[in-house]
């Protein structure tokens, strides 16, 4: 059984007797448009509830406006040259995030974070949401507010 089978079933936690390291692995694209590198996760180790990882956002991009339905996310500004952050119902608060820089969004809080800079963004990122299908509801008619 693997660790993941083990935390699906209702005897995971008999099911699973020692600590997980996770060595660098394959990353993906998100949906909204950042980089994912999942360290703790439903997929890597059999979390349930917590997904944490490295997210880049690649120097001169933009992500697409979405929400997290269901989860909040919080992150830490590892490095890179500013970046920023769009939030609120029609995106009208905007926020510098540079190195050394927390964020927190809520649950549900639309955002786009921009990185006008000529190097990646790169975050710690942490989520109540342990899968990497996150719940991601694109909201594309936002894009526009966003140059």
């Amino acid at each position: 059984m693997t660790v993941l089978e083990a935390s699906q079933s209702s005897d995971a936690i008999a099911a699973v007797h020692k600590a997980s390291v996770v060595k660098n692995g394959a990353g993906y694209r998100a949906e909204q448009g950042s980089d994912y590198q999942p360290g703790v996760s439903a997929e890597t180790v059999g979390s349930r509830s917590l997904w944490l990882g490295l997210i880049t956002l690649p120097a001169g991009k933009r992500t697409r406006a979405h929400v997290h339905e269901y989860h909040e996310t919080a992150l830490y500004m590892l490095s890179g040259d500013e970046m920023e952050l769009l939030t609120g119902d029609q995106l009208q608060f905007r926020d510098t995030v540079r190195p050394g820089d927390y964020i927190f969004i809520p649950a549900n809080m639309l955002h786009v974070a921009v990185n006008r800079g000529e190097e990646p963004a790169v975050f710690i990122g942490s989520r109540n949401e342990a899968t990497a299908q996150e719940s991601v509801v694109l909201r594309p008619e936002m894009d526009c507010k966003v140059p």
